[in-house]
Parts: structure tokens; C-alpha cells; sequence
């Protein structure tokens, strides 16, 4: 471990990540879900994307941003997870500035992506089933990728301000943070300066794009809930409904994690700190993990060409 933990510096060339402090003696046994899930993650999101390139019948808008999200969750996963392993496994502790920096940026930067992408596959399935015969004229492939790309460019351009006030802010007292990965708010405490700009800014960034993109999907929901209930059957009603339960519980999986770590993390003094560690893990790892199972499960035409190619391979 280099330098000295509580010494004085302005620019600190490395942090000193303590994992979930209170909890060491448990890291061997904390390691295994969460290598667990990584490998499942990594499996399962490589398996999306696998398939649907595979197979041309899944060339299809819904698909593609299932693709994009995907590839956003092996980012987000891959950002944190592999630190957080070599710090419970071999006690690499060190983190150097920049590379702290740079996972910052990622954690923000693709969880807004990823929350983008939501709002992009409720889109898919309002036209989908409020205009089913406008759907292949509504959303082009060129729509779709201008969707990918502006929802990149947004989440981009809210990340990176925060890192470069992070960046700015003098580090004076100590170099120690108590966490897995560099969380920002963990990060930005440690500055010795006046930090309420950045404070102000995160939680701008966090309502601005968390209550925006609720808010599109829950329009969605709107209309697609009227739409439901106007059909003539129940059967009619239900099996309709169904093609949304996937999209639904993969959004409640992804948010419902963040906002309970988000409030835990800035208005409740209370909650045990090492509960609040395991709870911001949780929203890197668990929607990365569930989402392709949820959507290979609940997906009939990525299920089904999942199993045919399972029988080619046994046969």
C-alpha cells in the first residue's frame, strides 16, 4: 500500500478502496453471489446478443434495444465488479485517480443509458400496441439507431460534469474509501472543499434523468393500459398485457434498487454502513443479472431459438 493513508496532498495518485468495512472477515464468502452473478451476468448478456445476431427473425426494434441493453449491462457490471472481486480475493485495495475517475464515469454514465433504453423499449411497445400497423414505419431502423445514439450523447453529457468537479476539488485529509468501487458521493466526500456544487449537481442529474424517464414510461403505461382494456376479451386483454410483464419487471428490477440506495445514501444517517455498501452493489449487479433471464424467459422467440440451438448442440 502506497503512500500514507491520513497524510497530506492535493492531487492523490491512488485511493485506498476498504471494500465493506465491518464486514472483512465475511469477503470469501460475500465473493461467491457476487461472482456468481457476474458469470451469470456475463453468460446471459453475451447469450442476448449472440442469438439475436444469429437469428434473423429477431432483427426487429424490440430487440435491438434489447441488444443495447445488454451491452450496457456488461459495461456496468465489468466497471465495478472485477475491482470489487480482486479486493475481497487478493486485497488490492489501491485504485489509482484516474481509474477512479474513469469508473465513475462509467457507473453514471451507463446507468443513464440504461434508463434511457427503458424508456426507448416502452416507446417500442406503446406503437407496438396502441399502432400496430404504423410500428415498421414509426420505428425504422435508422429511428432506432438515432435513439441509441441520442440516449448515449445525453447520458454522456450529464456524466461528465460531475467527474470533472470531482476532479477539480482538493483531496486533503485522506485518500481511504469506505466502499466497493468509487461511488460518487463516497468519492466527493472526501474533498476538503466547499462540495455542495457537486452535491447539487448529483442530485440534479439523479431526479432530472431517474424522474424524466419514469415519467415517459409511465405515459407509455398510460396509453398502453387504455389500449388494453378497450380489447373485446379478457383473453384478448391478458395476452396483450403479457408482452409487456418482461419489460415491466426488468424496469421495477432496475429502479426500485437505485431509489432505495440513492435515499440511504444522502437522507439516512441511520442505516448501517455496510448495509448501504451491499445495497449500492446491488443495483450494479442484480438488473444486469436478471434482465436476460427475464427477457429469455418471458421472450418466446429468444427462448425458443435458445432451446433449438441448445437440441443442435446435443445432437
Amino acid at each position: 500500500m502506497s503512500g500514507s493513508n491520513t497524510t497530506d496532498f492535493t492531487d492523490p495518485s491512488t485511493f485506498i478502496l476498504l471494500g465493506i468495512p465491518g464486514l472483512e472477515t465475511a469477503f470469501a464468502w460475500i465473493s461467491i453471489p457476487f461472482c456468481s452473478t457476474y458469470a451469470i451476468s456475463m453468460l446471459g448478456n453475451f447469450t442476448i446478443l449472440f442469438l439475436v445476431k444469429k437469428e434473423l427473425s429477431l432483427h426487429e426494434p424490440m430487440y435491438y434495444f434489447l441488444c443495447m441493453l445488454a451491452a450496457t449491462d456488461l459495461v456496468l457490471s465489468t466497471s465495478t465488479l472485477p475491482k470489487t472481486l480482486s479486493i475481497f480475493w487478493f486485497n488490492s485495495v489501491e485504485i489509482s485517480f484516474s481509474a477512479c475517475l474513469t469508473q465513475m464515469f462509467f457507473i453514471h454514465c451507463f446507468l443513464a443509458i440504461e434508463s434511457g433504453i427503458f424508456v426507448a423499449m416502452a416507446f417500442d411497445r406503446y406503437v407496438a400496441i396502441c399502432h400496430p400497423l404504423r410500428h415498421s414505419t414509426i420505428l425504422t431502423n435508422p429511428v432506432v439507431a438515432k435513439t441509441g445514439l441520442a440516449v448515449v450523447l445525453r447520458s454522456t453529457m450529464l456524466a461528465l460534469p460531475s467527474i470533472f468537479l470531482a476532479k477539480r476539488w482538493p483531496y486533503c485529509t485522506t485518500n481511504i474509501i469506505p466502499h466497493t468501487h468509487c461511488e460518487y458521493i463516497a468519492v466527493v466526500k472526501l474533498a476538503c472543499g466547499d462540495i455542495r456544487i457537486s452535491s447539487y449537481y448529483g442530485l440534479f442529474v439523479a431526479f432530472f434523468v431517474t424522474g424524466l424517464d419514469v415519467f415517459f414510461i409511465s405515459v407509455s403505461y398510460v396509453q398502453i393500459l387504455r389500449a388494453i382494456f378497450r380489447l373485446p376479451t379478457k383473453d384478448a386483454q391478458l395476452k396483450t398485457f403479457g408482452t409487456c410483464g418482461s419489460h415491466l419487471f426488468a424496469i421495477l428490477t432496475f429502479y426500485i434498487p437505485i431509489l432505495f440506495s440513492f435515499l440511504t445514501q444522502r437522507f439516512s444517517q441511520n442505516v448501517a454502513q455496510h448495509f448501504r455498501i451491499l445495497i449500492a452493489n446491488v443495483y450494479l449487479l442484480v438488473p444486469p443479472t436478471l434482465n436476460p433471464i427475464i427477457y429469455g424467459v418471458r421472450t418466446k422467440q429468444i427462448r425458443d431459438r435458445l432451446l433449438q440451438l441448445i437440441r443442435h448442440k446435443g445432437t
